[in-house]
C-alpha cells in the first residue's frame, strides 16, 4: 500500500476521441487549459499531447507543444509538465495480401531524434517512452519502438536532463525497462507507468497487475492506470499495489455512467478516493523532490 501518492492527468491522448465527447481538448489553448484545471484539481503532473487544432486528429509538430508549455508556464500553475514522446511511431500496414505499401493516412514514423525535437527545444521536467513495439488494438496498426530507437532516445532524454516515464503496457516491456538500467541509459529514480487494460498489452486483472509489480526494478517509482470504465477503480488499485495514480480524458471521457467527464473532475474524483482510504495526496513540489526532478520555466 502507498499512503503518499501523487496523480497524473493525461488530459487529451492521441486516441479517436473528438467525435465521442464535447470537450475533448484539442487547441493548444484548450490543452494548456486542461493541465491548469487538473493542477487546480489536485494533479502533481499533466501529461500531454497535441492535436492538429483544425481535424482534432493526433500530431506532434514542436509548435504546437510550444504553444501548450508557455501557456501553462505564463499562468504560473505550479504543475510537472511532462511531454509524450510517442507520437512519430505509427506503422500501419496496408489490408490483407497487400501489407506493402503502407497506409499513408496512418503511417508517420520518424527517427528517434526527430520524435524528442519538442522536448529538446521545451525541456519539459518529464517526458514519456513507450518501451516496446506491439499490436495496439485492432487492424493493421503497430505501435513501434525498437531497441535502437528507445536506446537512442533514452540515451538523448538522459543528456538531456529530463526524466523518461517509462511507459510500460506489457511484461517484456518491463525486461527492457531493465536492460536500459543494465546499460546505465536511465537514472535513478527510474519512474514507469504500467498502462493496463490496452488491447493487445497486459489485461488490467489484479494477478497481472501485482505480477508487474513484483517483478519492478529496485527503489522504482510507478504509477498504473487502466482505461474506460475501469480508470476509477483503478485509483485504488494502484494505491493498494504501492504505485501512483493516473486518470485524464487520454483514458477514459467518462465520470459516471453516461456522464461525460472533464480533466478537472476525474482528477477530483481520484482525490476524493485516496483521501477516504487515508492517502495523502502529494503536490508538485513534493514529487519533484522525490523524482529528483529540475524545475522549469
Amino acid at each position: 500500500m502507498n499512503f503518499e501518492v501523487f496523480i497524473t492527468a493525461a488530459v487529451t491522448g492521441a486516441g479517436d476521441t473528438v467525435d465521442k465527447h464535447p470537450a475533448i481538448p484539442v487547441t493548444p489553448q484548450q490543452i494548456a487549459d486542461a493541465a491548469i484545471e487538473s493542477a487546480e484539481a489536485g494533479a502533481a503532473i499533466a501529461h500531454i499531447h497535441v492535436r492538429d487544432p483544425e481535424t482534432g486528429k493526433a500530431a506532434r509538430d514542436p509548435a504546437l507543444y510550444r504553444q501548450v508549455v508557455e501557456r501553462i508556464r505564463a499562468s504560473k500553475t505550479d504543475v510537472i509538465i511532462n511531454l509524450t514522446a510517442g507520437m512519430g511511431g505509427d506503422v500501419v500496414f496496408g489490408p490483407g495480401e497487400t501489407p506493402l505499401p503502407l497506409d499513408p493516412a496512418g503511417t508517420d514514423m520518424v527517427g528517434p531524434l526527430e520524435r524528442l525535437a519538442h522536448v529538446e527545444q521545451l525541456l519539459p521536467e518529464i517526458c514519456t517512452l513507450d518501451c516496446g513495439t506491439m499490436n495496439f488494438s485492432a487492424g493493421d496498426y503497430v505501435m513501434t519502438n525498437t531497441p535502437s530507437m528507445l536506446r537512442a532516445m533514452a540515451k538523448r532524454v538522459q543528456e538531456l536532463g529530463v526524466r523518461p516515464e517509462l511507459e510500460v503496457f506489457d511484461t517484456g516491456h518491463l525486461v527492457f525497462v531493465k536492460q536500459l538500467i543494465k546499460e546505465g541509459l536511465l537514472d535513478n529514480p527510474v519512474m514507469i507507468q504500467l498502462c493496463m487494460g490496452i488491447p493487445y498489452g497486459a489485461p488490467d486483472d489484479p494477478l497481472t497487475l501485482m505480477a508487474m509489480v513484483n517483478q519492478m526494478p529496485p527503489n522504482a517509482v510507478f504509477s498504473a492506470f487502466s482505461i474506460s470504465r475501469n480508470q476509477l477503480p483503478y485509483v485504488a488499485m494502484a494505491a493498494l499495489a504501492g504505485g501512483n495514480v493516473r486518470v485524464g480524458l487520454e483514458d477514459n471521457i467518462y465520470l459516471g455512467r453516461g456522464e461525460f467527464a472533464t480533466n478537472g473532475q476525474l482528477v477530483a474524483r481520484a482525490k476524493i478516493i485516496l483521501e477516504a482510504m487515508n492517502v495523502r495526496v502529494l503536490g508538485p513540489a513534493e514529487v519533484r523532490e522525490r523524482l529528483h526532478l529540475k524545475k522549469r520555466g
